[in-house]
């Protein structure tokens, strides 16, 4: 599986905001943005004045690939997929970025980041209508029921992630069995994706 293994925090600052790729920490006073809120690098605080309008559409579609952990082929494909289906291209891409499996056992509170949920998903410990799925990309349907494992219930991340996270599961999911389960009621909808993405930006980005 390909996948980014450089450090994260560098993303974070080369977007200038948070994006929350660390769990935890990114809520703490050692997030590395607290302390250097300007991009990496020896001429980072260079990049700091304003850019073309074609700067901001590279940002805004880095910005969505790296919160939802997609690499550049994959979030092509996605893009793609988005023109095909009716309705409005980029809110049909956010959707299907929040349909992705490892999106779900985030929002569901199982892993405290992206990465961790994607790693739970990889493991095995996350089935989909009670069978194993282990494709983080796997999309998930309207009536999905996403589980986890039940020897994975007892696991200590997890327990402690279900427990301490203060994060509330969306509209569009329906929780159950103590916090173990969710249910797809709904596609999600726009206004309940609080992902800090210019969707509009991405597709005139890619309309080029």
């Amino acid at each position: 599986m390909a996948r980014y293994t450089g450090p994260v925090c560098r993303l974070c600052r080369r977007e200038k905001m948070k994006l929350f790729l660390k769990g935890p920490k990114c809520d703490s006073m050692k997030c590395p943005i607290e302390r250097r809120p300007y991009p990496p690098g020896e001429h980072g605080r260079d990049r700091m004045r304003q850019g073309s309008e074609y700067l901001a559409q590279l940002r805004e579609k880095q910005k969505a690939r790296r919160i939802y952990g997609v690499l550049e082929k994959q979030f092509r494909n996605l893009y793609a997929e988005a023109v095909r289906q009716e309705g409005i291209t980029g809110e049909n891409l956010l959707r299907m970025l929040e349909q992705r499996l490892d999106n779900i056992a985030y929002r569901a509170g199982w892993g405290s980041s992206r990465n961790q949920a994607r790693q739970l998903v990889r493991h095995g410990h996350v089935k989909v209508n009670g069978k194993r799925v282990t494709i983080p990309s796997y999309q998930v349907r309207k009536g999905d029921v996403v589980s986890l494992k039940d020897k994975s219930r007892n696991m200590i991340v997890i327990r402690h992630n279900v427990d301490t996270l203060d994060r509330s599961v969306p509209p569009w999911l329906e929780s159950a069995s103590e916090g173990y389960e969710v249910t797809v009621r709904d596609l999600p909808m726009r206004e309940h994706i609080d992902v800090p993405v210019r969707e509009q930006l991405i597709v005139e980005l890619y309309s080029k």
